[in-house]
């Protein structure tokens, strides 16, 4: 059977041919492979790119075998293949993240840190809604420094879930989570929300209300 032959539920969005692309299906395995933060099966990889599993497999296995002399390996585990820092590099990556631990946060960063810290559980994309742009990068950053970390998957999405660390915790000089200071004086009471609720609805400039004063510093 062919590599570019497509399974009998090729999806809607699959309009090209893996052969058409310089290095073909390997090529757009490698693609895939640097693109993505978790582990894929190939059955993922099938589906993705409308090739039966069995030549994906072969071109990972050949793939795994053609990184032998690099600094990163494509390894096989129990949740899928993935591109990593191979073992003996350990000390390279190692003085690579006590580095960075010197410079600043971001407040992109700041602000992803936060978002995890107070909700965790919560995947990537969870971040990413909630800060309303992609925030791959940033985490990204955070997991280099140590101050988040992975930890289990998302029941429906089966996407990595972040939590913070020891480091953070270690860093913002807390004993535990509970520890973090309560967002309860920077939200709005029921009241306000309510009624600021119904003047968005209507339209209708909402009339201060001298019991509850005047909203203000809500966002900081």
């Amino acid at each position: 059977m062919s590599q570019s032959s497509a399974p009998d539920t090729r999806p809607e969005y699959v309009d090209f041919d893996v052969q058409d692309f310089p290095g073909g299906l390997a090529a757009c395995l490698e693609a895939i492979l640097v693109a993505t933060d978790r582990p894929l099966t190939a059955e993922d990889f099938s589906r993705v790119l409308a090739v039966d599993p069995e030549p994906v497999n072969a071109a990972l296995e050949s793939l795994a075998e053609s990184y032998s002399d690099r600094g990163f390996e494509l390894r096989r585990t129990a949740r899928g293949w993935q591109l990593t820092s191979r073992a003996a590099y350990q000390p390279v990556v190692a003085a690579f993240v006590k580095d960075g631990q010197t410079a600043r946060l971001s407040q992109a960063a700041l602000e992803a840190l936060a978002i995890v810290a107070y909700r965790q559980p919560m995947t990537r994309a969870q971040v990413g809604q909630i800060r309303g742009v992609n925030s791959d990068g940033v985490i990204r950053a955070l997991l280099v420094r140590g101050l988040v970390r992975e930890e289990g998957l998302d029941e429906q999405t089966h996407a990595a879930l972040l939590v913070t660390t020891d480091l953070f915790l270690e860093q913002m000089g807390l004993q535990s989570l509970e520890d973090l200071p309560s967002l309860a004086p920077f939200l709005p009471d029921e009241d306000s929300a309510l009624a600021q609720a119904r003047q968005e609805l209507s339209g209708q400039p909402q009339s201060p209300d001298p019991a509850q004063g005047s909203p203000q510093g809500e966002e900081q």
